[in-house]
């Protein structure tokens, strides 16, 4: 056997593997005290997880089997009992579904823009969340370009039957593409209701995203009772931009929209959840979460099939080390973040949380990207602990806890006194993709994708065993 050099590679590969097991397992019976602790734990995880990105075979099995997982939708039924079996094949613990109700929106089948006039453009449009229906021959209008809701409202009389166009775009200048995002995002969120306030007939928003192309990116959007509700569309940057420079050349050009949406009564759905008990202290928890619900464009594997496959693989990779958390670490895919955050307010109101200390909650929804640290939020803007295991985290390239927001999911936790930790990734090319056809498993990296996982699954266990304490002076 020793002149064969594949069989004899193998060998100390396995030996390699079962020293470095014996080593996590010494070890986790101390005190979690300095980055030296870490290390046989990261290589251990490194070698369950990074030969064969199990995380990415899962989210590949997800976006195959429902790809449209909009809540109510049927792809979003199929996903929950996706999750469920998978967690079932895992054999995690005390597998099982909390039963919520969720809104049922659905887009149709038609959604179309023209420039009108002598040279008539389409522009490439989408329906925003929630956004009622035009009429059946649709809305042609004037359109008026703002920047911002203010200038919108502005307007007064001049917006009476116009469309209103907002054009304000994301600030490439800022190194935080979620910064540029939550400065733009309010015309998006509040368009069609300034539009309405001023006697508009409808609302045109350009798309949150910085990449030049035809393809428009939903999310949802909001009215009020008080204010009549106008249709809302997305526009792509390159129609846009298109309308802009028309609209310069011709002040009263013309726009015909044609959306479908409408509005189903609330259905039934669920989030699903499933654990590994706790051998000290079972009913104190960690959640490791992503959100199952995606928009029903594209494939979802960014926002947030990312998530949901890396809490099944940090659990899955601490079972497979035959790890023995003293806390509970529970994986949840929660339902319904995108339209209404159903799932994150319903998992922290259940009854089923009596008795139930929650120590931390992490999650992912910043896409499968390469991972950079832990943005660390607690109520009333406490300070953040400052972390032990920064050194291990860098180990894997996350190698920061800052303070920042942790995530919609578990903000409702957050807000009842759970330490949040939302996992913080490379987003450069997050809003590329983001509510959009152009988010698609193809644009996942399976190494970048696996080693958020291990980031997770290596804070979650230390939170585990360690509780705030492993994490703080």
């Amino acid at each position: 056997m020793g002149s064969n050099p594949r069989l004899r590679a193998l060998l100390l590969f396995f030996l390699g593997l079962f020293l470095t097991f014996a080593s996590v397992h010494a070890r986790a019976q101390g005190t979690f005290g300095d980055s030296a602790t870490y290390n046989p734990l990261i290589r251990s995880f490194l070698n369950a997880g990074m030969w064969n990105t199990p995380a990415y075979d899962l989210l590949k099995r997800l976006v195959h089997i429902a790809p449209h997982r909009l809540s109510g939708s049927r792809d979003a039924a199929r996903a929950v009992a996706w999750v469920q079996q998978s967690m079932l094949s895992l054999k995690f613990e005390k597998v099982h579904q909390e039963s919520i109700t969720v809104p049922h929106w659905v887009r149709g089948k038609i959604e179309t823009a023209r420039i009108l006039g002598r040279h008539p453009y389409p522009l490439e449009v989408c329906a925003l969340g929630k956004s009622v229906a035009t009429p059946a021959q649709g809305i042609a209008a004037e359109v008026v370009e703002v920047h911002s809701l203010a200038e919108a409202k502005a307007l007064g009389t001049k917006g009476k039957g116009k469309i209103i166009f907002f054009n304000r775009p994301m600030d490439a200048t800022l190194m935080d593409t979620f910064e540029a995002y939550e400065n733009s995002v309010d015309q998006r969120g509040g368009g069609a209701i300034a539009a309405a306030s001023v006697g508009g007939v409808a609302a045109l928003v350009r798309s949150m995203t910085m990449r030049n192309d035809r393809v428009p990116h939903t999310g949802v959007m909001g009215y009020v009772d008080s204010i009549a509700k106008v249709p809302a569309a997305a526009v792509s940057l390159v129609g846009a931009d298109t309308l802009s420079a028309r609209i310069r050349r011709s002040p009263h050009l013309r726009v015909r929209l044609v959306l479908t949406c409408r509005t189903l009564p609330d259905a039934p759905s669920a989030n699903v959840m499933g654990q590994i008990t706790g051998s000290e202290f079972p009913n104190e928890i960690i959640v490791i979460s992503g959100h199952v619900d995606c928009w029903d464009k594209g494939e979802g594997a960014v926002d947030d099939g990312s998530g949901v496959v890396q809490a099944l693989e940090a659990l899955r990779l601490i079972k497979s080390l035959g790890l023995h958390p003293k806390r509970t670490i529970r994986a949840v895919a929660f339902m319904n973040e995108e339209n209404g955050s159903r799932g994150g307010i319903g998992y922290a109101r259940n009854p089923a949380r009596t008795g139930e200390r929650h120590i931390a909650a992490i999650e992912s929804d910043r896409g499968g990207f390469t991972p950079r640290g832990f943005f660390y939020q607690v109520p009333q803007n406490t300070p953040p602990p400052a972390p032990r295991l920064l050194p291990a985290l860098g180990q894997i390239s996350a190698g920061y806890i800052r303070p920042g927001f942790s995530g919609v999911d578990i903000l409702p936790l957050v807000d009842i006194g759970v330490p949040g930790f939302g996992l913080d990734v490379d987003s450069q090319r997050y809003f590329d993709y983001h509510h959009s056809d152009n988010d698609r498993l193809s644009v996942i990296n399976p190494r970048e994708l696996e080693l958020g996982a291990i980031a997770e699954a290596l804070l979650g266990y230390i939170l585990a065993e360690g509780g705030l304490q492993s994490v703080s002076p």
